[in-house]
This record gives structure tokens, sequence and C-alpha cells, in this order.
């Protein structure tokens, strides 16, 4: 009997001690980085830059969001291009925020262009100025 009450309060004490110790981490070991992943719909590339088609929460409208080409330039650093391995994988775009301001973006797409999740922007439409002075990424929910 003495037994069973010593392993009862020895659980108990663990089931309650462990959560404590487990947040007192050093700040060192945290992140100052955090990143909003969304599934995209389309990638649309375009003379300056790409279009980014996504799903906006739960009611499933779809929102944009325009990625700068030279953000993907080695100087700019901004943006970088992960081609998907082969297989079921679907497009995404990781927004990385560093302190809570923007820092970079990771944009997954599939490696045949012949993808339904490539879009194409004929050469007749215009849309340079939605490229023009973006410094951060906002993305709708």
């Amino acid at each position: 009997m003495k037994k069973l009450i010593a392993m009862t309060i020895f659980a108990a004490f663990l089931i309650v001690g462990i959560p404590v110790f487990a947040q007192s981490f050093p700040s060192e070991y945290e992140s100052e980085f955090f990143y909003v992943n969304v599934s995209v719909e389309k990638v649309s590339p375009y003379r300056a830059g790409y279009v980014i088609q996504y799903r906006k929460g739960v009611t499933g409208q779809i929102a944009y969001v325009y990625l700068p080409g030279e953000w993907f330039d080695a100087a700019a650093g901004k943006g970088e291009v992960i081609t998907l391995p082969s297989g079921t994988a679907w497009p995404s775009l990781s927004v990385y925020y560093r302190n809570g301001e923007f820092s970079h973006v990771k944009l997954y797409v599939h490696r045949w262009r012949g993808h339904e999740t490539w879009g194409n922007i004929r050469q007749t439409v215009n849309i340079d100025d939605r490229f023009e002075n973006i410094e951060t990424i906002r993305l709708q929910f």
C-alpha cells in the first residue's frame, strides 16, 4: 500500500512538475524567426516577378500576393524558389518574419511547368504597378 501511495505521489509530481520545468528554457534557445505557410493555388511568372494565388482561411476566397523578381536575385536575398521533388507535394509559400518584421520568402513550386499549379499571364497584360515599392508581404486570412 505504501508503494502505491509513493508511486501516486511521484506520478502526480511528474504530471504537475514537468510542464513547469519545460517552460523555463533560457531565451538563447528561442528563435527570433517565425513563419506563415500557405498552400498555393497558382504560381504565375511575370516579367516583374511572380503572382501567387492562394485561398484565404475557411471562406476559400482567392487572394493574391506579388513577389518582385529582384527578391530572388542573390544580392537582394529576400526570396528563394525551391523546386519540389517528384510526387504529390503541393506548392506552398512560406513567409518568414524576424522579430515581427518581414524577413524573406520561400516559394516551393512544382518542377514541371505543365503542372496545373503553374499559370500564365498574357504579355498584353500590364500589372507592373503591383510590383513597385514592395517591402513586405501581408497575407490575408
